[in-house]
């Protein structure tokens, strides 16, 4: 590998965590092969292990086949995949998908998730309460958060919500977006040329990287006035790891994904 470490983006991270402060996040990386150090054991315990075990013949093993999945769970189980598809096609109304807009600028809210609903009040315990799940979706087209609640029994949408200001955690498709603005950006220059030094190949893509990014909101003084709507707007700090190599440290820029543009932290 080249001269990584002397670039302007950020050195190749060599230790197994990044550390973000004041306004930033904490991720904790481990990277492959160093988990469980020494794993076949040496020394004292590893002569005890040699010195109990029998000598005999190994069973070979048998792999049974995982159990059929229901189509509707009961009580407090998790959602089943019928359930998750069914809760999210429902919950996107014509309405809903005409009016919204995705990530990428298509038409449609951004679906962030579909997770088990709480019960009301008066239903805690009642194994016979319906069964109901909140399907989230962020809508570009004036930053809200859509959650809506479907009761999986009835097939009807019982409660919608709207809320601004509020950011879950990234998507899948989010977190591709952001890598896509990043590298289409003159301030990914950087990046790319890390990408370059430790495969040889050009980075074009964000299926050539794996992403990990958290939600930047705003501090005061603690960004450039290009950042100052984040929280009202999402956006995203990357970390993005070239694939079968090192993570490449980026946490200098943010992405904009509401504003579809790239800043770097002063």
């Amino acid at each position: 590998m080249r001269n990584i470490v002397h670039r302007h983006l950020g050195k190749v991270v060599a230790g197994t965590a990044i550390a973000v402060a004041g306004t930033t996040v904490m991720v904790g990386i481990t990277l492959p092969g160093t988990a469980g150090a020494d794993d076949t054991g040496t020394g004292a315990a590893r002569s005890v292990r040699q010195q109990d075990a029998p000598d005999r013949a190994v069973a070979p093993g048998v792999v049974e086949q995982a159990p059929a999945e229901s189509e509707k769970g009961e009580g407090r189980d998790p959602l089943t995949d019928d359930e998750l598809e069914r809760a999210a096609k429902i919950a996107l109304s014509r309405q809903l998908f005409q009016a919204g807009e995705s990530v990428d600028g298509d038409r449609g809210p951004q679906r962030l998730g579909v997770d088990l609903a709480e019960p009301e009040a008066d239903e805690a315990g009642d194994p016979d309460a319906p069964r109901r799940a909140d399907v989230t979706f962020y809508d570009y087209r004036d930053d809200t958060l859509v959650t809506r609640t479907v009761d999986l029994g009835t097939g009807k949408v019982v409660r919608t919500g709207t809320q601004r200001g509020v950011q879950p955690s990234l998507s899948r498709a989010e977190k591709a977006e952001a890598a896509a603005l990043l590298i289409a950006d003159p301030l990914g220059t950087d990046l790319k040329a890390d990408y370059r030094d430790a495969t040889g190949e050009e980075l074009t893509s964000p299926d050539q990287l794996r992403l990990s990014g958290a939600v930047y909101r705003a501090a005061p003084g603690a960004q450039p006035a290009a950042l100052d709507r984040c929280g009202e707007h999402r956006c995203v700090r990357l970390f993005p790891k070239i694939k079968n190599g090192p993570w490449v440290d980026a946490r200098s820029l943010v992405i904009d994904l509401s504003a579809r543009k790239v800043a770097r932290l002063g």
